[in-house]
């Protein structure tokens, strides 16, 4: 009997202490996986789905083996942490066979294929339009900077997932935590325990935003170069997409919008072979003595931003990771992902920038001819504006649970009803937010100033400084001399660079923005 009653009560505790954490780690994953959207990944909402699916699957058979025992507590929502091939957090019934059992329960897992077309969403999306112009500011050292982000990026996607991971007694290799918010979390405590999910948060959102923005700012710039001859300025242009994007506010799913995104994004590789086609038929006129080893200093900064930014996907990898069949396969898809983004990414500006030269514009589709440019930009612009739900949803979703719905520790009143649905002082909020891009994109309507600045504020943070320094933090003692100079060097490298690029890109959009209020 004494020996029943001890093993109930462990059970009690242990349940306990996995619904505690479980509470923190299932929202936050969602969170991190949203952020996927930051670019271009038009994925990402049906691997959430997935992700959400299988872990309200292995909720139910939580409930129903839980609900087998005398007492048995349902599980609170969220309370959820999955394992694959057998290993990581045990969940309340306690064995190992149950949680291999569970594991393969649920909804289907995404392949190596399919998690790499993922990642190629969003390392190579619309924003690669910006490369070209990189190039004509860093010459060679650009190109250089493209191979040099590729590989930097791949090393700390690597690092950010191996901090998910942990040894128990036993020995064995275990995931423990699900989401960027929970590595940074684990890295302030335990004297500030929420701190560096906040940190990280704050930077995910301004990133999310910062990519709204540009998503009006380029559909402004593309419509305003495909019509010069109207009497429509680009801030007009700027209005007319605001309020085509206004209806994003009422926003419940991505389901429908990730189905258009998709052809947007298939339209969008047609769309650079065309560009490519082109420049390879003046091949003949390519200005190879236009590409200099020298930097402009002034601008050279601001193009360092503009190349991280295209890389950027730390903030989904976790959550993508997680929903694999085969998670060791994870490393080799990095590989491949980078090794072809760093290729078409090198070659594409490349050849636009030899085409083009020293007349090289900021979104390069802008060079083209006026014949055949007005119907890749309608395209293009089509492609942002199906785009610009997906970040927007995230950011909504992040500001929402962060300051709305994080029970106790909220900082506003819940915007949702008892019936679940939105508060009209909600609504309004989310319409301000539309209102804000666009007022943003109005007084700043510079693609490569707001590209290079984001690329240098949340871009080298979330993707070069953060993982190495977390990757010391948690793992320091079992890293090797060569891992541990690399985490080093990258952070130092990667903030000066991101220090450089911030400070020209600020004073750019100063001046800009100047510029625009006396006009």
């Amino acid at each position: 009997m004494a020996t029943l009653l001890r093993s109930k009560l462990s059970n009690v505790a242990t349940s306990v202490s996995h619904k505690s954490q479980a509470k923190m780690s299932g929202m936050f994953a969602r969170m991190g996986f949203q952020a996927a959207t930051d670019e271009e990944a038009v994925g990402f909402a049906h691997c959430d789905d997935l992700d959400m699916e299988h872990r309200q699957g292995l909720q139910m058979d939580i409930l129903k083996s839980e609900g087998s025992e005398e007492g048995g507590e349902p599980p609170l929502e969220g309370d959820i942490h999955y394992q694959r091939d057998g290993t990581g957090p045990l969940p309340p019934s306690g064995s190992k066979e149950a949680c291999s059992e569970l594991s393969g329960q649920g909804k289907p897992k995404i392949t190596a294929w399919e998690a790499g077309w993922n990642v190629t969403n969003a390392i190579q999306g619309m924003f690669v339009l910006g490369l070209p112009y990189a190039i004509l500011h860093g010459g060679y050292l650009g190109l250089f900077l493209i191979i040099f982000a590729a590989v930097v990026c791949c090393y700390t996607g690597k690092i950010l997932i191996a901090c998910l991971y942990e040894e128990n007694e036993d020995g064995e290799v275990v995931r423990v935590r699900d989401s960027y918010v929970d590595i940074a979390n684990a890295c302030c405590a335990p004297r500030f325990p929420t701190l560096g999910g906040r940190i990280v948060n704050v930077a995910q959102i301004i990133e999310l935003v910062m990519t709204c923005i540009l998503y009006v700012v380029v559909s402004g710039n593309l419509m305003y170069n495909s019509f010069p001859n109207l009497p429509v300025s680009q801030k007009s242009w700027s209005i007319i997409a605001t309020a085509v994007l206004l209806p994003c506010a009422f926003l419940k799913n991505l389901k429908a919008v990730s189905k258009f995104s998709l052809l947007c994004t298939l339209a969008h590789f047609v769309i650079n072979i065309l560009v490519i086609a082109y420049c390879l038929s003046r091949a003949r006129d390519w200005a190879w003595d236009k590409v200099k080893f020298y930097i402009d200093v002034k601008k050279f900064p601001i193009s360092i931003g503009i190349i991280v930014f295209s890389y950027t996907s730390q903030i989904f990898l976790p959550s993508l990771e997680g929903n694999m069949q085969n998670p060791k396969e994870f490393h080799c898809m990095m590989n491949w992902t980078h090794i072809a983004a760093c290729i078409l990414k090198g070659l594409f500006a490349l050849v636009a920038y030899l085409t083009w030269a020293d007349e090289t514009k900021e979104v390069i589709t802008d060079n083209l001819p006026s014949t055949i440019r007005a119907v890749v930009n309608i395209f293009l612009v089509a492609k942002a504006l199906l785009s610009y739900p997906l970040p927007f949803f995230a950011a909504v979703e992040v500001l929402e649970r962060s300051l709305f719905q994080d029970g106790n520790r909220a900082f506003f009143p819940n915007c949702y009803g008892g019936d679940g649905r939105l508060k009209s002082w909600g609504l309004t909020l989310r319409c301000a937010l539309v209102v804000f891009t666009l007022l943003m994109a109005i007084y700043v309507p510079h693609f490569a100033l707001l590209m290079g600045l984001t690329g240098s504020l949340t871009g080298a943070g979330l993707c070069f400084l953060l993982p190495s320094l977390f990757h010391l933090k948690l793992l320091w003692r079992k890293l090797l001399w060569h891992h541990v100079f690399f985490d080093v060097a990258i952070f130092v490298i990667g903030g000066i660079c991101s220090i450089s690029g911030f400070i020209h890109s600020l004073e750019g959009l100063i001046e800009a923005f100047r510029t625009n209020a006396e006009d």
